[in-house]
């Protein structure tokens, strides 16, 4: 160990998050992971980390300090800053982004649950005790690997998110499917870390929600009764009932979870060829170690 990183003041929720625990599906468990996938890898490999290493997810602003080392960290990528011991470190909230990452070389050394040290808030496993971080908590550094090179370019989470259509597009109208990729929607507030959910046009369907539940994964795009659409993010429940409309493809995870409340969100479909090859550049761009 490393060090510890304490935290002594907070504005706004923050948990312990890394690249998720993948593969635990069929124990009813989410993959979880960061909600901008992007800027957990700036953060971490700008400090020398594997792209995935755990690290802090801020709403809002907190303050840390060092304690039993000097520790080197990152916010969202920008130059390392190193941190001397005992002193003390303020983090505004992010300007552009819904949440921001706090990496620090060595990773937050948390334990290792089913294999992810990221928060499960609706299992309350992983992360710091399972749960939000709050002042006077103090989390383990590990010891630093320096194996990574920062992330070229900038990275520009702006512009439509693209989606496959389907499986359940027999469910809706044909003129459902032209508002979802022609309208403009908005991010509610009562958004989180299960799903987000948009305000705009109501997607009607003919499902009564007599459906079996079925596997659900992170990016689908489920439309309730009453038309709202919800897409299911990292901590999202394993199955579900409501219909598909489509599915928010995976290397635009990041560029979706990063909008705020109040922002606008359309979307743009692609086909799956196109989704394979985006997702093969952004792991070439955020994911390649060296």
């Amino acid at each position: 160990m490393a060090g510890w990183l304490d935290i002594t003041a907070m504005r706004a929720p923050a948990t312990v998050q890394d690249g998720g625990r993948p593969g635990q599906m069929h124990h009813g468990v989410p993959p979880g992971g960061a909600m901008v996938p992007e800027l957990l890898a700036r953060a971490n490999r700008a400090v020398g980390n594997r792209w995935d290493a755990a690290a802090l997810e801020c709403l809002g602003a907190l303050e840390l300090r060092a304690r039993g080392a000097p520790l080197r960290v990152s916010v969202d990528g920008q130059p390392p800053h190193a941190l001397d011991e005992g002193e003390v470190l303020r983090v505004p909230a992010s300007e552009r982004a819904s949440v921001s990452y706090l990496a620090v070389a060595g990773g937050v050394d948390v334990p290792v649950v089913l294999g992810g040290r990221g928060t499960l808030l609706v299992a309350r496993l992983g992360g710091h005790e399972g749960r939000m971080l709050r002042p006077g908590d103090s989390l383990p550094v590990g010891d630093a690997l320096s194996l990574a090179m920062p992330v070229d370019g900038p990275w520009e989470e702006s512009g439509p998110i693209r989606l496959t259509l389907g499986p359940d597009t027999r469910h809706f109208d044909s003129l459902m499917a032209a508002s979802l990729l022609g309208g403009t929607f908005t991010v509610s507030s009562a958004s989180d870390r299960v799903g987000m959910r948009l305000q705009g046009p109501a997607l009607a369907h003919g499902d009564e929600g007599a459906r079996t539940s079925r596997p659900m994964v992170r990016g689908a795009i489920q439309v309730t009764l009453s038309g709202e659409p919800i897409i299911l993010g990292p901590d999202h429940p394993t199955t579900g009932g409501y219909p598909v409309i489509a599915t928010v493809i995976r290397a635009d995870w990041g560029r979706l979870g990063a909008r705020r409340a109040g922002t606008s969100v359309e979307f743009q479909s692609v086909s799956q060829h196109e989704a394979r090859e985006a997702w093969r550049e952004h792991a070439r761009r955020f994911h390649a170690e060296s």
